[in-house]
């Protein structure tokens, strides 16, 4: 049994800044594919970010780009996520999520294509 805990999720002015953090625990079987998803209220999933643990590569949705930056930690088998320049658009619910596969352009930003997913943390962003 695997679990992802996400932790860092609170309450936000716009401008401001947070820092996700997901946690592998359990049964911890190497994941080569971490990332973030989120969801408002009243809508779909959105990919938010992901990032290879073999070669680093990180991918980005198009409302992430230029704000947030994805990082991993080997050592400690943890993900983060930095969100800077924080809008009351990026209000949702983060989810971490993870695979044993290594996901490319495509497969990475598919909701569907991930085996573990975290409870989620909640982000509120004031305007």
């Amino acid at each position: 049994q695997v679990q992802l805990a996400e932790s860092g999720g609170g309450f936000a002015q716009a401008g401001d800044s947070l820092r996700l953090s997901c946690a592998v625990s359990g049964r911890t079987f190497r994941m080569y594919t971490m990332g973030w998803f989120r969801q408002a209220p009243g809508k779909g999933r959105e990919f938010v970010a992901a990032i290879n643990w073999n070669n680093g590569t990180t991918y980005y949705g198009d409302s992430a780009k230029g704000r947030f930056t994805i990082s991993r930690d080997n050592a400690k088998n943890t993900m983060s996520l930095q969100m800077n320049m924080l809008k009351p658009e990026d209000t949702a619910r983060y989810y971490c999520v993870a695979d044993r596969r290594t996901f490319y352009s495509g497969s990475v930003y598919l909701s569907g294509e991930y085996d573990y997913w975290g409870r989620g943390t909640q982000v509120t962003v004031s305007s």
